[in-house]
């Protein structure tokens, strides 16, 4: 009788419905890994200034280009990474005790809260906090000279990058003690008197999600606080492709973690790696200060990428594309949001990569452990296809067999190539 109103009803049906086909799919995609190409952005507002790096996490966005935050999570989480990488959750017995920490900008106020939140969603063992009776297998948080106290002011994006960190570092090492060092702000200065503090408390790997908008004169003069013997130290490679990677991703003693999209299949409720390709945002390329190792220039396939005898982003890769991204609980509102998050780029890499040294626990067997991947490149997944990170007529922003700039040698496949 009133097809105006009829019509009408019926386009909200519909709409209704599509809107819950959507849900459907973005859950399905968040469980398996299909790709869908979902908005994200930069959660530290760049371009950095000079002497100053940015956090290079990457955070989808709904269609106002607002943080999409949900009530339960959204993206990978313990399952996924450690089904898709075939990862145990705990170092061998046989491996000293193992610390990873966490090096970034500013303080995350409710970190030790989130921690909680996000272990027990999960059901996995919930870190307490280190005191004088607890000191292996519990979390702690200090300043960039060490101490308890005073903590650096909060900020919400760096707050986000820790929730990050930390619940990326714990989810995948299980019994791993987790220390996070907080810069008083994000100048190299005092990112590079945080990365000394870490080294100095003993820790067995040190990620480092942030690094400058690109190379600079400069940062041979940092390079000495990067160089910790027997320390793993992984750095997120960037997120804008070729010839951005910056520093510390030059530094010829960190681990480049270089970012994959990662896809992963579900068969009785056990996760599995079903394919992994290059991300377009992987920071690649070759050094214009640094030359390369010995054991990276003489990798099979790194002639190709046209680095000579320069240093070559990335050493190794893991999931990066936010579309993949990791499920992060975060209470300190960004951008006045605050719940679960799904967040990507190279800052999801480098967590990633410290805590699988940490679960293979042989960091400190050599001098520089960025050596071992090199040791036993069959034991990573070769990523041999994906998009390109730039425009070159090399394998520095193309996948290929062997070693590539925009995943070094592969990613993850159990801890051997670690």
């Amino acid at each position: 009788m009133y097809p105006g109103l009829s019509m009408r009803r019926g386009e909200w049906i519909l709409k209704v419905a599509v809107a819950a086909l959507l849900t459907s799919l973005l859950a399905l995609g968040a469980a398996t890994g299909v790709a869908f190409a979902r908005p994200h952005r930069a959660v530290c507002p760049g371009p950095a200034a000079e002497g100053f790096a940015r956090c290079h996490a990457h955070v989808i966005v709904d269609a106002h280009g607002s943080p999409a935050t949900s009530s339960t999570p959204a993206g990978y989480g313990p399952a996924q990474f450690h089904g898709a990488y075939a990862l145990p959750t705990t170092p061998p017995s046989s491996a000293p005790a193992q610390t990873i920490a966490i090096v970034d900008a500013y303080d995350d106020p409710s970190i030790r809260n989130d921690l909680t939140t996000y272990d027990r969603t999960f059901g996995i063992p919930d870190l307490p906090t280190c005191s004088s009776s607890v000191t292996s297998s519990c979390f702690a948080k200090v300043n960039q000279g060490g101490s308890s106290s005073p903590l650096p002011n909060a900020n919400a994006g760096w707050s986000l990058e820790i929730a990050l960190d930390v619940e990326t570092a714990h989810e995948l090492c299980q019994s791993c003690k987790v220390v996070l060092v907080e810069a008083s702000s994000s100048s190299g200065a005092n990112l590079d008197a945080a990365e000394d503090t870490a080294a100095s408390l003993g820790a067995t790997e040190i990620s480092n999600s942030w690094g400058s908008e690109s190379e600079y004169s400069g940062e041979s003069g940092e390079n000495a606080h990067f160089n910790h013997p027997g320390i793993a130290i992984t750095v997120a490679s960037g997120d804008s492709g070729y010839q951005r990677f910056g520093f510390p991703a030059a530094s010829p003693f960190v681990i480049d973690a270089g970012g994959t999209t990662l896809k992963v299949t579900q068969s009785a409720g056990a996760y599995a790696w079903a394919g992994e390709e290059t991300w377009s945002g992987s920071g690649s390329g070759c050094s214009v200060y640094f030359g390369a190792q010995s054991w990276q220039e003489g990798a099979a396939g790194f002639p190709l990428t046209g680095c000579g005898q320069s240093r070559g982003i990335a050493d190794v890769a893991a999931d990066a594309n936010p579309n993949t991204g990791a499920a992060v609980y975060d209470s300190t509102r960004y951008q006045g949001r605050a719940g679960w998050f799904q967040v990507g780029g190279t800052s999801l890499a480098s967590p990633l990569i410290a805590a699988v040294y940490a679960l293979a626990g042989n960091a400190a067997s050599v001098a520089y452990p960025a050596l071992l991947p090199y040791r036993n490149p069959p034991a990573l997944h070769d990523v041999t296809q994906g998009a390109s990170t730039g425009s070159c007529p090399t394998t520095a922003c193309k996948a290929g067999s062997g070693y590539d700039g925009p995943t070094g040698l592969g990613t993850p496949n159990g801890t051997a190539g670690f």
